[in-house]
């Protein structure tokens, strides 16, 4: 169960390496772009290419859905980057349900995991299989493993290494369960303060704060890179536009013919910017473009 590329490699793992998988559950079909094509979520696209039943309810709850799922008897669901399940459906397997976070859990429970981490400044992260339970994100852990986060590192880096060690870590937990080898432990139980969240991202939420301190900009940068992307409104050309920053880099003074943004500690430079109806671009481009 899953949509994104992040569960694509994990559901090619299991089919290259000769689990029987009996079908794959994604979102529905959605219209995308400007002409509102109807785009299949990565998932779909790769269990269509493998021959793999697809099932795409609108509603976890839905009957025909539920029963549809039963049907195919599977002894173990497994679930990457996909919504909440109700009990009805993660208490069907034998085996039970288990979830791939990207995520060293408790921390960082929620939809964005990875970006949370890098603007957090943290300097590791790492990836949690554990079962479902009634609480999102609280089952007992069953496999944990750590990366650590280059400083210059960004979101898109970091969630294709977790991608990849996900993959393994998915058919490892598979290999545990069937074997009987498995001993899930709680999560760690750790108070209210200490625990960060890792909520949806909003177009909001990616709005840089120059209060805030460099570090703590260009942290927020790298991790929205490259998607969705922090932005601000500058001055450029004489007028205001909203610009998408891709790249930044400590500085400790300004210099002509560079980009900065005021932080509250000092100048943050620009080194990769998008502005509106523009393709992603280094700031040297553009300045040159200028003149």
């Amino acid at each position: 169960m899953g949509t994104p590329d992040f569960a694509v490699e994990s559901l090619r793992a299991l089919v290259e390496q000769g689990y029987n998988v009996v079908a794959v559950v994604t979102m529905p079909d959605k219209p995308a772009g400007r002409g509102h094509k109807v785009q299949f979520s990565p998932v779909k696209q790769y269990a269509l290419q493998a021959g793999l039943p697809v099932l795409q309810p609108e509603k976890l709850k839905d009957e025909n859905f539920v029963e549809e799922l039963r049907g195919y008897k599977a002894d173990l669901q497994i679930v990457v980057a996909f919504r909440m399940l109700p009990e009805v459906v993660w208490a069907m397997p034998r085996l039970g349900t288990f979830n791939l976070h990207a995520s060293l859990l408790p921390q960082y429970r929620g939809a964005a995991p990875i970006n949370w981490a890098i603007i957090n400044g943290d300097k590791e992260t790492g990836a949690t299989t554990f079962f479902l339970k009634h609480e999102i994100d609280t089952g007992d852990i069953i496999m944990q493993r750590r990366i650590s986060i280059a400083q210059e590192e960004d979101a898109g880096s970091v969630h294709d290494r977790l991608m990849t060690m996900g993959a393994k870590m998915v058919c490892d937990t598979v290999d545990l369960i069937l074997s009987d080898d498995v001993h899930p432990l709680p999560q760690p139980e750790l108070p209210e303060s200490e625990l960060r969240p890792a909520p949806k991202i909003f177009r909001e939420t990616c709005r840089i704060d120059p209060t805030k301190t460099a570090q703590q900009v260009h942290d927020f940068v790298r991790g929205l890179s490259p998607y969705p992307a922090a932005w601000c409104t500058m001055q450029l050309n004489g007028e205001e536009q909203t610009v998408k920053i891709y790249k930044t880099a400590l500085a400790k003074d300004k210099q002509k013919n560079h980009l900065y943004i005021d932080c509250a500690d000092g100048p943050l430079e620009l080194l990769e910017i998008q502005l509106p109806s523009k393709r992603r671009m280094t700031v040297k481009d553009y300045l040159n473009g200028l003149h």
